[in-house]
């Protein structure tokens, strides 16, 4: 175990998966010594059913109904000397809990337990009714959740009527068995006790598979030393945990602390900051993802990349592109756009570099067109490797990827020849995960715009991974998801779209920005593989000592 502490500090979930190797050795018999000296379980389980026995005499239980026999091979590994194998409901009653209606529901009163606020829920009700003793908990009561979230429970709260989804499970014999150890076990079961649940919406455990559990029994006096052992070494995993957290968060705010920097400082020191630590700063992913976003700003707002001032400013790349749109309209291929205002010093959110444009979007599209109505394809209608479908899901990193079986036919296909996909175009999604894009090439089968798209056109010239990329940065996903209309499911469109500002760089610029974007991302690649690679050396390293001492 003190080996297994240093490695569980390096490896992911490592002391996670610390906390449930002690529980189990500890069920097993293999955390503390065992001491010939103690009475066996099998008098403690004795002693126990003699006070059942008690009880039902006194008619203050009722007897118990019959528990499954113990079968030799329901355990696969051998018991300690002195332990005993015995069912959960020979140990303790499972009092279920009870349901509550509309008008039983107050204001005030006893508050009612129920399963959230056992797990994230501080919203409580109450509850005026009078109720039988077992029907409440109280400070030191052993309880367990056993739908929707599971786990066990020693109370410490005041006293409360506890909702049907909670089990109390009240003792036959006062201090027999020690209830922390059977906290202690329940928690090592509840991952076994939750995939033996039913249900679909909400996973639930019935009384009778818990009552039947089988339960490793140690000593009375062993269970007292097993308990002091668990504690103890859960307080060091909780030290661990926390350092761990501490050294996480102090590499995180180092690492927040450069990117701003980065993204506001002009002459690249946090650049140097960073390239001076890369290994520190990137062995976890989730820096690594801040430095993709970082790269991404610094493109658009004219960081990545020195300016050229040989470069023909952006102005005459928005010449050519008006230029384009009347012959466009001249030629009756598209329609005359309404004229856009100009951008607002607020709308503005950072300094534009020398050569580039503050534009609005739709001052760079010849067209914005909008795929077909839901209602124009129906399911019936695709076929198997027909003329290929371009739906938000067949987006990914850029491109297009296709699906064989989202295809239509010659026929369909004509009927929706209006939307058919030109060579450079972008198909971007509309609904669901806004911005999300690619550049349509390779059209040797044909392309068909999808439901739940836009077609986005360019003049030729327009370097359309540099609008991917912008469609990536954090100001523009804001912006889509921010104006975004819709209740049930929010969608983009042409005004929103049309109406986005950005800024503009000169053309051979935009080339160099792809250029270095290529080579960061590629980069970036690297240190996530790497992040893989040590992440899977040390799980494998913890399995492998975590498999020597079970």
């Amino acid at each position: 175990l003190e080996q297994h502490f240093d490695t569980a500090f390096a490896a992911p979930d490592g002391i996670k998966k610390l906390r449930e190797l002690i529980l189990t050795l500890a069920m097993q018999g293999k955390l503390v010594e065992q001491d010939p000296n103690d009475p066996p379980a099998s008098e403690l389980l004795k002693e126990i059913e003699a006070e059942k026995q008690r009880l039902v005499n006194a008619g203050a239980i009722k007897y118990p109904k019959p528990l499954l026999p113990i079968k030799s091979e329901e355990l696969f590994y051998d018991l300690p000397k002195g332990w005993e194998l015995a069912r959960f409901g020979a140990l303790v009653q499972v009092l279920n809990g009870r349901a509550y209606k509309q008008n039983e529901i107050l204001g005030s009163g006893t508050p009612v337990l129920r399963v959230g606020n056992l797990f994230t829920s501080n919203k409580w009700y109450y509850s005026d009714i009078v109720l039988d003793d077992d029907k409440y908990i109280d400070t030191g009561d052993l309880i367990y959740a056993w739908s929707a979230s599971f786990g066990p429970f020693i109370w410490s709260g005041n006293k409360v009527i506890y909702h049907y989804h909670i089990w109390k499970l009240k003792f036959y014999s006062q201090g027999q068995p020690l209830k922390e150890y059977l906290y202690h076990y329940l928690h090592d079961k509840t991952d076994e006790i939750k995939l033996s649940g039913s249900g679909i919406a909400m996973i639930h455990m019935t009384k009778e598979r818990m009552e039947n559990l089988l339960v490793p029994l140690p000593p009375l006096t062993e269970q007292h030393r097993i308990v002091a052992r668990i504690d103890q070494l859960m307080v060091r995993c909780d030290e661990l945990e926390k350092l761990r957290n501490q050294r996480e968060e102090k590499r995180l705010a180092v690492h927040a602390a450069a990117i701003r920097q980065l993204l506001d400082a002009p002459d690249g020191s946090a650049w140097d900051f960073i390239q001076q630590y890369f290994n520190e700063l990137y062995s976890v992913k989730e820096n690594v993802a801040e430095l993709r976003k970082a790269i991404l700003q610094l493109a658009v707002t004219g960081k990545l990349v020195p300016q050229d001032p040989n470069d023909p400013p952006a102005s005459e790349l928005l010449k050519e592109i008006e230029a384009e749109k009347h012959r466009l309209i001249k030629a009756g291929k598209i329609k005359k756009q309404k004229s856009l205002p100009p951008i607002k010093q607020e709308e503005m959110p950072y300094e534009m570099p020398n050569g580039w444009e503050w534009v609005r979007f739709g001052d760079l599209t010849t067209e914005i067109a909008t795929g077909p109505f839901g209602s124009m394809i129906h399911k019936s209608d695709y076929v198997f490797d027909g003329i290929p479908l371009i739906n938000p899901s067949h987006m990914i990193d850029g491109k297009i990827v296709q699906d064989q079986s989202i295809s239509v036919s010659k026929k369909i296909a004509q009927k929706l020849s209006s939307y058919k996909l030109c060579e450079n175009d972008i198909v971007m999604a509309r609904r669901g995960e806004m911005g999300r894009c690619a550049v349509v090439n390779n059209l040797s089968d044909g392309f068909l715009c999808g439901t739940g798209s836009f077609v986005l056109r360019f003049i030729d010239k327009l370097n359309r991974q540099y609008i991917l990329n912008m469609f990536k940065t954090e100001n523009v996903q804001e912006y889509l998801g921010g104006n975004s209309v819709g209740t049930t499911m929010t969608n983009l469109n042409h005004n929103i779209l049309n109406h986005m500002p950005m800024l503009l760089p000169p053309l051979p610029e935009q080339h160099r920005i792809i250029a270095r974007i290529d080579q960061l991302m590629a980069l970036c690649d690297q240190l996530d593989q790497q992040i893989n690679a040590a992440t899977g050396k040390q799980t494998e390293l913890l399995n492998a000592v975590m498999a020597q001492v079970e």
